[in-house]
């Protein structure tokens, strides 16, 4: 069984760098909105145009520093786990975040 997962693991770990991109982008999916509610909340008292920067600034700054500095922080979380169960690790987070997106009633 090593013996496959290894396997499996060495055909991905090619990808590895997208995969955890593809990961982020699929947090930010699922859980972006409840950043957003917060964001509306913690701002509805503010004037119409100081809400509407800080609205962009979270969308094209925030979002885009969390894909930045979130991908190569959750390829580092995977590569702590043993090399022939590191591939099993994307998939298996993958499965997780549709789970929880399913629990939240995305799909």
């Amino acid at each position: 069984m090593t013996a496959t997962l290894s396997q499996f693991s060495q055909w991905l770990s090619q990808y590895y760098s997208e995969l955890s991109l593809m990961l982020m982008a699929t947090i930010l999916v699922v859980y972006g909105d409840v950043v957003n509610k917060h964001a509306k909340a913690l701002m509805s008292s503010w004037h119409f145009v100081i809400r509407t920067i800080a609205f962009v600034l979270l969308c094209a700054f925030g979002y885009g520093l969390m894909t930045l500095y979130g991908a190569p922080f959750l390829l580092h979380i995977i590569k702590y786990l043993p090399w022939h169960l590191q591939g099993v690790g994307f998939v298996s987070a993958f499965i997780l975040l549709g789970i929880l997106a399913e629990k939240r009633r995305y799909m």
